[in-house]
C-alpha cells in the first residue's frame, strides 16, 4: 500500500470518518466501468484495491468505490449521478448529450458530495491526466484542477486545505 495512502486510511479514522478497509486486495470493476474508463490510473486502483468505505462524519461526502462503480452500494446516488443530471438536463437535444457523455469518457468521478450543494472531484483521464478536478452545480462539466495526483490530493484532504465535514 502506498505510503500516502495508508496516512491517509489512519487520518481519515482519527478524524470520525467512516473508513473501511477491504479484508483482501481484490478489485473487480464491472466490465461497463473498465471498457469506458481504459486508462484508470494505477495509484486510483490501489485506493480501489485497499478501501472498501470511506464517507466523512456527516455522511454528506463519500469516495466512490468497488461498489459505487459495481452499483451495488445502498447509496441513492450513483457513482455517475452528476453526468446522470447533465443529461437529463439536456432532454431532447441529442447534440449536448453527446458532449455531456464525451465529457464524462474523460473524468472519472471520484468524490461525490451533497454538502452545500451538489459538487464532485474527478480524476482526468485525458488532458492532465492523473490531475484531480472539482465540478460543482448547476454546469458540472466546468471544472477546476485542484491536485496533479491522486496523492496530493489526499495530503490536502488531510492538511484541511480541502475542507470535508
Amino acid at each position: 500500500m502506498d505510503k500516502k495512502m495508508g496516512e491517509f486510511i489512519i487520518w481519515a479514522k482519527e478524524n470520525g470518518w467512516d473508513i473501511t478497509e477491504k479484508s483482501g486486495f481484490q478489485l473487480n470493476l464491472d466490465s461497463s466501468i473498465v471498457s469506458r474508463y481504459k486508462e484508470i490510473p494505477n495509484e486510483y486502483l490501489d485506493f480501489l484495491s485497499v478501501v472498501e468505505k470511506c464517507m466523512t462524519p456527516n455522511e454528506k461526502t463519500w469516495f466512490n468505490c468497488e461498489d459505487e462503480f459495481n452499483n451495488s452500494s445502498d447509496s441513492e446516488f450513483k457513482w455517475n449521478e452528476y453526468e446522470l443530471l447533465s443529461l437529463e438536463a439536456a432532454v431532447n437535444d441529442d447534440s449536448w448529450k453527446s458532449e455531456i457523455t464525451a465529457w464524462w469518457d474523460h473524468y472519472l468521478p471520484i468524490v461525490m458530495s451533497v454538502d452545500g450543494g451538489y459538487s464532485f472531484y474527478a480524476i482526468d483521464l485525458t488532458h492532465d491526466k492523473g490531475a484531480i478536478v472539482r465540478g460543482y452545480e448547476p454546469e458540472f462539466e466546468e471544472v477546476d484542477k485542484v491536485a496533479n495526483t491522486l496523492e496530493e490530493f489526499l495530503g490536502l484532504i488531510m492538511s484541511n486545505s480541502i475542507e470535508f465535514q
